[in-house]
């Protein structure tokens, strides 16, 4: 019998700790590096070759919504596919636990908007065999997985448990009872392995509401106020463990910002501030928000940064689309089946209100102009003169506003009209942005909007566009943000840095290759379902907990993936 289950031979060895690389062996025994440095092939039951290719921990991907997709996806995709071997779910304060049976197509339906998952994927594929958040997690860890899966405590559905759909959208505040209430809830979801909370909190006053329910009202923790949050933060303090996501914008940034530093100081734990990008139409904004990050790291509060590093191309249909909910009028027009929307959308009566809706719009993350917006693909023969113009170039030839050109194609096209836009970012603000020593990449939004988005390629294309193309990295930069960062403030225990003792999350590629593919459709979600997608090429080995899962570009389907309960591997009971 082999003293190694696996030994890698020769490899180039970028640890994560942003210490320099060097070249040695690794020694892996029952999921986890038993040694680094010279080993004999002989001893091990597996040997890897990675002659010639660079040997680097796993991508651990903090901003992820895989709560569904992992009943029908042990890998996760696109994460799984792109060297991410860890990824922490539940972000924003949306889940499905606790859920009361009777609310279980309740909650779907907020995801089908919020999120913009497929209904009918969810509907077929989620078993709801849990109440509770601690039965939620034992289901996640029953369910095979060819990644590690973390989980935030979602607020969300805990609000509506306690206070009731009406009262938790309404921003009524927790009676003293209810509080009580949350408050165990919590420590129960904790207790079972709940890595912290989450909360998005943008209420809709003031163009702030990006990501609305499926009829349009503001997500319960929209409305939750400070003094709840505050609570909540107390109980990271009790346990000193676990750490905070929070989405805030309220309109008044210097408040905003005296909350986040607030719930740092009373938690006393991590608080991850989503999130800082940039782009050429707002060169200054990104600059405000790590100008401000760098106060708090020197007056020792621990709020961090996690930095949008994709590329934030989209694609998107009027069928599918719910990213202009900032405006009042974009969020109601876009609500309801297909045949609302496409009523609502012809309607010349809304026309202004959404016109005026723009302004709003162009302020916020998704789309910087409108008149940049092109026109992709078009089903109807009639509307093909359009394909690759942007919208400016239409309306200029037929003499309307770009709102109304676009609309007018797109319901002249039953909403089936592919339209695209990306933000653009020179290298001097990337520059900026990726190299701030304490940015966690990412922002992948894994498993959500999956018909429009990308976003879990940010592992590869950090490796292909930041340190190839544009040399703005070198390797050991690349992959501390990317692993050991996260890993080591976040406090995920033995991953993210490749050392003895640590779990063998590793990812094997020849520097050259790592490459993200064309987007392409993929019919492969339950239900009949669909979404975009883009793959991966360059990876020669991908290893989760010392299984290979990812040989060659191509998935073995091992499901060598873990539940990990507060960060850690150790099984409860």
């Amino acid at each position: 019998m082999s003293e190694f289950d696996t030994v890698i031979k020769n490899g180039m060895i970028v640890d994560g700790s942003g210490a320099a690389r060097y070249r040695a062996d690794i020694a892996i025994k029952d999921g986890r590096i038993a040694d680094i440095g010279v080993i004999d092939a002989t001893r091990g039951g597996r040997v890897l070759d990675a002659e010639g290719a660079v040997v680097a921990p796993g991508v651990i991907d903090v901003h992820t919504h895989y709560e569904a997709q992992l009943y029908w996806d042990p890998y996760c995709s696109l994460s799984g596919w792109h060297g991410v071997t860890t990824v922490v779910t539940g972000n924003c304060g949306f889940g499905f636990a606790p859920c009361a049976p009777d609310q279980r197509e309740r909650a779907m339906k907020s995801m089908t908007r919020v999120e913009a998952i497929p209904l009918a994927a969810m509907q077929a594929a989620m078993p709801w065999v849990w109440v509770t958040f601690p039965e939620f997690l034992d289901s996640l860890e029953r369910t095979p997985k060819s990644v590690n899966v973390m989980s935030y405590v979602p607020l969300g559905p805990m609000l509506l448990w306690v206070q009731g759909w009406d009262d938790a959208k309404s921003g009524k505040a927790p009676t003293p009872e209810q509080m009580d209430e949350l408050k165990r809830l919590m420590r129960e979801a904790l207790d079972a392995g709940g890595c912290g909370w989450s909360a998005q909190r943008t209420p809709p006053q003031g163009g702030n509401a990006v990501q609305r329910d499926f009829d349009g009202t503001p997500m319960p923790t929209d409305m939750m106020s400070d003094e709840t949050a505050i609570e909540m933060a107390k109980l990271l303090a009790e346990r000193n463990d676990g750490f905070i996501m929070m989405t805030l914008n309220t309109g008044d940034v210097a408040k905003d910002w005296a909350h986040y530093e607030e719930l740092a100081q009373v938690s006393g734990r991590p608080l991850l501030y989503n999130a800082v990008q940039c782009n050429n139409d707002k060169p200054n904004r990104h600059r405000r928000q790590l100008a401000w990050l760098e106060e708090c790291r020197q007056r020792g509060a621990r709020v961090l940064c996690q930095a949008v590093t994709v590329g934030t191309f989209t694609i998107f249909t009027f069928e599918d689309w719910n990213l202009f909910d900032d405006s009042d009028a974009w969020a109601d027009a876009t609500c309801g089946s297909m045949e609302d929307k496409l009523q609502k959308l012809a309607d010349p009566a809304r026309r202004p209100a959404l016109i005026d809706g723009v302004k709003t719009i162009e302020r916020g993350q998704q789309v910087s102009c409108f008149r940049d917006i092109v026109v992709m693909k078009t089903i109807d023969p009639a509307l093909h003169r359009y394909i690759d113009k942007t919208l400016g170039e239409i309306a200029d030839e037929r003499g309307c506003h770009p709102v109304d050109a676009m609309l007018d194609i797109a319901v002249q096209d039953g909403l089936k009209t592919s339209f695209y836009f990306e933000p653009q970012v020179s290298r001097e603000l990337l520059n900026e942005l990726v190299n701030y020593p304490y940015a966690i990449y990412g922002v992948s939004d894994g498993g959500a909007h999956t018909k429009f988005f990308t976003g879990g390629r940010y592992a590869t294309e950090t490796i292909e566009k930041f340190v190839r193309q544009l040399a703005l990295l070198d390797l050991e930069q690349a992959h501390w943000h990317l692993s050991g960062l996260p890993a080591t403030t976040l406090g995920i225990e033995g991953r993210g840095i490749l050392r003895p003792g640590n779990s063998a999350d590793i990812t094997i590629y020849h520097y050259d290759r790592p490459t993200v593919l064309a987007p392409e459709a993929a019919h492969d979600l339950p239900g009949d379902e669909w979404r975009r997608i883009q793959r991966a090429e360059g990876y020669r080995y991908i290893l989760v907990n010392g299984e290979v899962t990812i040989e060659n570009d191509k998935q073995t389907d091992v499901a060598a993936g873990q539940l990990l309960r507060n960060g850690k591997s150790a099984r409860r009971g």
